[in-house]
């Protein structure tokens, strides 16, 4: 095993070099027999772990041979070829990103927390987000035995505060677009709150016209969202192939083009702040502004809605009645039941 640090002299004072890196360290000691001894503490400091891992690895490798060539673009792979396309899709192009390329060819054996913290330093949240999951992963399969990043010391994940488009910034966006199928796919973002994907998707099969209704199963999370055809939606189906795809041209598009249409059309149109998710989000607040039952809400958009979920529970205040305002209540309904 190749010694890793090397003593030298200079100026009568001791010095050691590592001889990975080249750097120098001063021992603070012009004694030879001080500095060799804290040399060789050095060294044998550096020794055992590196022992260890040999060891490790020849146990390993006993019982799994694969367990020691494992890196993280094996357990990216595994991770971005389970669960639903969208899911696929997402991970597939989240982990095409540079900040994991430090990470990609590391052994899991031989990674560190100090490999973490490097890409926590320079990631994007979403890259953080998804290196837990990566992380997670790995440690539900079994591939590393202990977290290489204790809970409690990765980032806190803070999520954005998400807005609806408004009216008139949908009257905006619509008077920018001068796409006859790409206007229809916005007003009927508009008018159902639909995600984009599944929007993208909709067939003439999942319109109902003796019931006038629209029933798809949402392609995140399975669930099924239902809403009854209104005259405006009405009016932009009409318009819409009577046969097959609703939009035909615009469903071949990735949802990240889609996204990025949008988001050039947003700035022309001088709109800011808002994505093709932020639909989902408009149809919320307006439903829940007209008092529209929460129950109804989530049937529309899909239960687990998380577009749902903040628009309902977005500053939501309970009064909370004094002690004896409640108990004069109550004596007075009993009152009445007795009385009835």
């Amino acid at each position: 095993m190749k010694t890793k640090y090397t003593l030298f002299r200079r100026g009568g004072v001791f010095y050691m070099q590592d001889s990975t890196t080249g750097k120098q360290t001063s021992l603070r000691t012009k004694d030879e027999t001080e500095a060799r001894s804290l040399l060789e503490a050095r060294n044998a400091a550096q020794r055992q772990p590196v022992l260890n891992l040999h060891l490790a690895r020849a146990y390993l490798t006993a019982s799994d041979p694969a367990f020691v060539e494992r890196t993280w673009q094996t357990v990216m792979e595994q991770l971005q070829a389970r669960g639903k396309d969208s899911s696929r899709e997402r991970y597939a192009s989240v982990f095409k990103s540079s900040c994991f390329d430090s990470l990609r060819r590391k052994k899991l054996l031989e990674t560190t927390a100090d490999d973490f913290f490097s890409v926590f330093k320079d990631g994007k949240v979403s890259i953080v987000y998804f290196l837990k999951r990566l992380h997670n992963f790995a440690l539900s399969l079994g591939w590393i035995a202990l977290p290489v990043v204790a809970p409690y010391l990765w980032p806190k994940y803070h999520a954005k505060d998400r807005r609806g488009i408004t009216r008139d910034e949908q009257e905006t966006i619509l008077a920018a677009e001068k796409k006859a199928e790409w206007k229809l796919f916005y007003q009927l973002l508009w008018e159902t709150g639909a995600a984009q994907g599944d929007a993208a998707a909709m067939t003439v099969e999942d319109i109902d016209w003796t019931s006038k209704t629209i029933t798809y199963f949402r392609k995140k999370t399975g669930s099924r969202a239902q809403f009854t055809i209104s005259k405006a939606l009405e009016t932009v189906l009409s318009h819409l192939p009577t046969t097959g795809i609703l939009f035909p041209k615009l469903s071949t598009i990735s949802a990240n083009d889609r996204a990025s249409r949008f988001r050039r059309l947003c700035i022309r149109a001088g709109v800011t702040g808002v994505t093709l998710h932020s639909y989902r989000y408009a149809w919320a607040e307006r439903a829940k502004a007209i008092g529209y039952p929460e129950r109804f809400a989530m049937q529309a958009l899909g239960h687990n809605s998380k577009a749902i979920h903040r628009a309902y529970a977005k500053a939501a205040q309970i009064i909370v009645p004094s002690l004896e305002e409640y108990a004069a209540k109550a004596a007075a309904s009993l009152q009445m039941a007795k009385a009835s």
